[in-house]
């Protein structure tokens, strides 16, 4: 696929408005998330009522939004933003970080597990299980918009990327589509059945993600500001390399807490 066969990343436009494929992947990852949600307080995994899950998605969507901006400006391009501060607010420019995503919505649940009386995990096993399959959409959105590509390479699955150079590429956002979010979703649904322990779903899912990514990251270009670190790795590796340990001692704190899970039951 050459430049000039790209996908054009605006859906439609009404005059100044412009609806595009970035925006809508993510319209469709947090509706398929919400629709999981439902299902999932049908079959009582969800502990609350049905009615809840809307306040719950509202709480996650701010959550992820400043979390994703906030790793992005302090962790990848402090650099750039220390000498422009104001462009912090200018996120119609892009930046965001998944890292960011995860952390920010990983308080929004605490938030709103606390203020509803019930305990963090079973309310981030339901995130787990229900928001997987939006990162397959996520970085479907990357895709189509030319970014995150990956290293140049010689086999005969490179891309050439618009802005990239002429060069193939590896196609580093549908590799992380696939693992991420499809591998990872299956996982996490079919354990959530069968795990007696409320936390181990969040476990797994910092360990699958953790390990897909690094995976990934040897296949996709590193952030320009940033470059290697160690000479060989990335900050999106060094992220995950940290999630690591994270998830064993979410589980060990799983087992520990012992919230039963009432599908294992």
């Amino acid at each position: 696929m050459t430049n000039s066969s790209w996908f054009d990343p605006v859906i439609f436009s009404l005059g100044p408005l412009e609806v595009r494929w970035y925006g809508f992947m993510y319209v469709l990852g947090f509706a398929l998330g919400s629709y999981l949600l439902g299902r999932l307080a049908l079959s009582k995994f969800w502990p609350l009522p049905k009615e809840s899950i809307d306040k719950y998605v509202t709480a996650l969507i701010i959550g992820m939004f400043l979390g994703a901006r906030f790793f992005y400006v302090f962790i990848y391009n402090w650099g750039y933003y220390s000498k422009n501060i104001v462009e912090m607010f200018y996120v119609w420019q892009g930046g965001l970080s998944f890292h960011g995503a995860v952390f920010g919505m990983c308080l929004a649940t605490a938030w709103f597990a606390k203020r509803n009386n019930v305990h963090f995990f079973q309310i981030a096993d339901c995130m787990a299980v229900a928001g997987s399959p939006g990162l397959f959409f996520g970085r479907m959105g990357n895709f189509i918009n030319g970014e995150l590509y990956g290293r140049v390479t010689s086999s005969p699955l490179g891309i050439v990327f618009p802005n990239a150079g002429p060069y193939p590429r590896h196609a580093s956002q549908l590799y992380e589509g696939l693992l991420e979010g499809i591998v990872l979703s299956v996982v996490l649904y079919v354990i959530h059945k069968k795990q007696k322990h409320y936390g181990v779903v969040s476990a797994v899912f910092l360990l699958g993600y953790g390990v897909f990514r690094f995976i990934v990251e040897f296949f996709r270009e590193p952030d320009a500001q940033l470059g290697y670190y160690f000479g060989y790795f990335t900050m999106g590796q060094i992220l995950c390399f940290i999630m690591l340990p994270v998830s064993f001692g979410i589980y060990r704190w799983a087992k520990k807490t012992n919230i039963k899970n009432p599908l294992a039951l």
